[in-house]
């Protein structure tokens, strides 16, 4: 047996998540200097600078489900790495708000396919005790990604004067190359071999591999659950009462993990810093503060995951959710000093990082079948980017400093991402199922109509 592979496996593949958090936050430190560089309105500014990439990451999220299937997870996970070297290769040499805007939306793209396969193949691989863990691995590296991006952008200013924000989108192409090199190292999972392609002999190779005690008894579990599934040769479609249940429950955790405002805030941290009366340059570096307690307190989410499991978990960040969040906007609102204001956003991302961070992906991948898991992962993941999409877009219509609804105090946003909080505790308590523990093929006889 080789565990080892297993856990090697699985950091190769949530290096895509390292990426994926370097790449979406990234575009916060070049958010100001391109806007005075290229004059744009907070409504195009909003679209074509600031949510574009998010727009590609709809699309590959909503698709990216199709060639993962066809294809294999493996192949899917290499053409991400490509997306996102060109992506940063093309967003750094910009000659015009168009081309760049073009070049984010094919990182986007990216961000939306490594959305859907990685937590999918990490979740294939894994066994029921390590699931949580190896799964949130994705969202560490996420965190990390976003913690790197608050640091380089804070370092490389002053680097290139006005095109400080080249070198910052640039930088993203090293690890995007690395990546995809270290993904030719890896296998492809054993249950699309099994579902996909009936490839039994290198299926049980790859088990083997990564430390399956009992192969034969894990080939037959897969092989029981996709012929289940199959339902004796009808196809049940994946929008049917049969699924209901399980697509409720992947829309409402990705609808409540962007109305908490985590990526407007990750977005427009030093812009909302500077609101709460902090210079800019110290803005970006209390940026890196936000970085370094959001990866702090994943390593706490993913030391509890598999211990305590997905839904306390969620009912902690819940909790820390309101209580943050509220008083942001009371600090707002009585315009009290940055130091308790600062104090409480990083309450809310040490919240986030515990809660809604360190479950979403985990939870949307393994609770869809083996036959649709794909499908139900762009749906989940498509979910999520469409609200952080819509969101992006229409804050600068709030936050702008000559134009915005609430330029001088942006109090009534976070009221709102507290009050949609209190609606997710509420979610939480009566309707989310515990998964940790349990077999992808239990979870699939237990959570089915």
């Amino acid at each position: 047996m080789n565990k080892s592979k297993l856990f090697r496996w699985s950091v190769v593949v949530a290096l895509a998540g390292f990426i994926f958090g370097f790449d979406t936050v990234v575009i916060s430190g070049a958010n100001q200097p391109i806007k005075e560089l290229w004059h744009t309105s907070p409504l195009f500014h909003g679209f074509f600078i600031m949510s574009m990439a998010l727009w590609g990451t709809v699309l590959g999220a909503i698709f990216g489900g199709i060639p993962t299937e066809k294809y294999g997870r493996k192949n899917v996970l290499l053409w991400v790495g490509i997306l996102f070297a060109v992506s940063a290769f093309g967003s750094a040499f910009a000659t015009n708000p168009y081309i760049f805007s073009f070049f984010r939306f094919i990182g986007g793209v990216g961000i939306g396919v490594s959305s859907v396969v990685a937590p999918i193949y990490i979740s294939e691989i894994s066994t029921p005790v390590t699931r949580g863990r190896l799964g949130a691995l994705y969202q560490f590296n996420i965190v990390f990604g976003i913690l790197v991006a608050f640091l380089s952008n804070y370092f490389l200013q002053g680097v290139g004067g006005v095109d400080d924000w080249r070198w910052m989108l640039g930088v993203l192409a090293v690890p995007s190359l690395i990546y995809t090199i270290l993904v030719f190292g890896i296998s492809e999972s054993p249950r699309w071999l099994i579902t996909k392609r009936n490839n039994l002999s290198l299926a049980k190779e790859i088990m083997l591999q990564i430390g399956v005690t009992d192969v034969e008894a894990e080939t037959a579990a897969i092989i029981q659950s996709n012929e289940h599934e199959n339902n004796s040769g009808k196809t049940v479609a994946f929008f049917s009462g049969k699924h209901k249940k399980i697509l409720y429950l992947a829309f409402m955790i990705a609808f409540f993990n962007q109305v908490s405002g985590i990526n407007f805030i990750l977005y427009y941290a030093p812009e909302i810093l500077e609101k709460a009366g902090l210079a800019a340059k110290e803005s970006l570096f209390n940026s890196i503060a936000i970085g370094g307690i959001n990866l702090l307190f994943t390593f706490v989410g993913l030391y509890l995951i598999d211990r305590l499991g997905r839904k306390t978990l969620l009912v902690i960040g819940s909790l820390g959710y309101i209580v943050s969040l509220s008083m942001v906007s009371w600090a707002f609102y009585t315009h009290a000093g940055p130091l308790l204001l600062m104090s409480f956003l990083l309450l809310f991302i040490a919240a986030h990082a515990i809660g809604q961070g360190a479950v979403i992906w985990v939870f949307i991948s393994e609770i869809f079948p083996n036959k649709i898991r794909s499908m139900g992962q762009s749906f989940g993941a498509s979910v999520h980017w469409v609200f952080a999409a819509l969101i992006t877009l229409i804050t600068p219509v709030f936050l702008d400093k000559d134009f915005g609804i609430f330029k001088d105090n942006p109090w009534p946003i976070f009221a709102f991402f507290a009050f949609m909080m209190a609606l997710q505790l509420i979610w939480v308590l009566t309707s989310v199922p515990e998964t940790k523990g349990v077999s992808l093929e239990d979870l699939e006889k237990k959570l089915s109509v």
